[in-house]
């Protein structure tokens, strides 16, 4: 008897459940939904991985630029004369940390008294830099000089009064070596090299994983919201507002999507939200037509009529009965659109007139670099655009396993 409970439970699931079963065979879509959840985590957290934690990866080291992947480099990080700049998890999370400390990047070094004293990096072999000297104190502390500052040689101290704390310190000069050794030198590791104005290509790749998706996910959601309104509403009603809606859709579908996508942005302007209500905007037309179609399919299905039988608006019909059982078709759309929505945004940064610097967008970073690919430094070019490659196949991927995954036409059996 229970052996029959159970069976009977077991056809009972809902579709959802049977598609997940049928898209867990899915090797391929299962891929596709790995990187796009490690580019998700990425994407969230990419101020805390990102070697490079300054808003939009932006610290310039123009001495380094174009340095192959695997550099290494000496550098003295020198901390500034002013207040730190404190952040909280989120505002870190959203925005970066502004950096606390110049960082130069340095030949030598010595220590002579009070004071350190480095020959900077000048980006060549063999080529000797400037020599530069700072005070031990300075290097390591925020020193208020608006406040009395003592540098004894002879006795091997420094007195001073700190910014952050706002009290006067007098440390010897072995402490402050000390700390110098262990905080402010530092071996630093470009794993991807650098780009032209000596950035780290590895924290502008990985903060432009959040420039795609968030374009990506909002694009989708404003083209989803207009696209199923307006086809809901079409297919449901038909008549002269049917008419009216397809001649619309007709209109816009025969434009070029990206010259629309151009046309929309030099409208609204150049930027980055801008992106966002240009590439949606363009890509409601598709949820539009699909989601009529299915609406028009159901609308004379008997729980409709039902329904209606029962006094429920055509609001609730839609909503509560029409919609839910077109999801299937709309997650699919939804996964194609995501991986046209990158490509556009890629293709408006790399031609200027999408995100704007210093803003990371993989787009533009091929764009400023498409000239080293006859060059011997190609990889520049190489890296963003096989990042976007990545991305857009795993969307193309997931997309193609959703459309199996919810095609009940598919026989298959489902472990149970």
């Amino acid at each position: 008897m229970s052996g029959k409970v159970e069976k009977q439970d077991n056809y009972s699931r809902s579709l959802s459940y049977y598609a997940w079963q049928r898209l867990k065979k899915n090797r391929l879509a299962l891929l596709g939904l790995i990187i796009i959840g490690l580019c998700l985590f990425v994407a969230i957290f990419g101020y805390y991985i990102a070697p490079d934690s300054t808003p939009d990866a932006n610290n310039q080291k123009l001495e380094l630029a174009i340095k192959p992947p695997g550099f290494t480099i000496r550098e003295i990080h020198l901390r500034k004369n002013e207040p730190i700049h404190s952040r909280n998890f989120f505002s870190r999370l959203f925005y970066g940390r502004e950096n606390d400390f110049t960082e130069i990047p340095l030949n030598s070094y010595e220590f002579k008294d009070n004071d350190i004293e480095f020959e900077d990096y000048t980006g060549k072999e063999n080529v000797s830099g400037t020599k530069e000297k700072y005070n031990v104190a300075d290097v390591v502390f925020a020193i208020d000089y608006s406040k009395p500052f003592t540098d004894n040689v002879q006795q091997g101290y420094v007195d001073f009064f700190d910014i952050d704390s706002g009290k006067q310190l007098k440390l010897t000069t072995a402490d402050l070596r000390a700390r110098i050794l262990s905080k402010n030198l530092r071996e630093c590791r470009y794993y991807l090299g650098t780009d032209r104005a000596g950035r780290d290509m590895l924290s502008r790749l990985i903060i432009g994983t959040r420039i795609s998706l968030s374009v990506g996910f909002i694009s989708v959601l404003l083209s989803i919201f207009i696209g199923v309104f307006l086809g809901s509403i079409s297919g449901f009603y038909r008549g002269w507002l049917d008419n009216l809606i397809m001649w619309v859709i007709n209109v816009v579908w025969s434009i070029p999507t990206l010259l629309l996508v151009i046309a929309i942005t030099l409208a609204l302007g150049k930027g980055f939200w801008q992106i966002f209500v240009a590439v949606g905007l363009t890509m409601w037309v598709e949820v539009a037509r699909v989601i009529r179609g299915q609406v028009l399919s159901l609308r004379e299905n008997e729980f409709v009529e039902a329904g209606r039988a029962l006094g429920f608006s055509d609001f609730r019909i839609v909503m509560r009965h029409i919609l839910p059982n077109i999801i299937g078709p709309i997650i699919v759309l939804s996964a194609a659109n995501f991986a046209n929505a990158i490509l556009i945004e890629a293709g408006l940064s790399f031609l200027g007139i999408g995100a704007q610097p210093p803003t990371a967008s993989w787009g533009a970073m091929i764009n400023a670099h498409r000239g080293y690919i006859i060059a011997d430094a190609a990889y520049l070019a190489f890296i963003p655009g096989l990042a976007i490659m990545l991305m857009v196949l795993a969307f193309v991927l997931l997309g193609n396993g959703l459309r199996d995954a919810f095609d009940t036409r598919t026989v298959d059996e489902v472990s149970v």
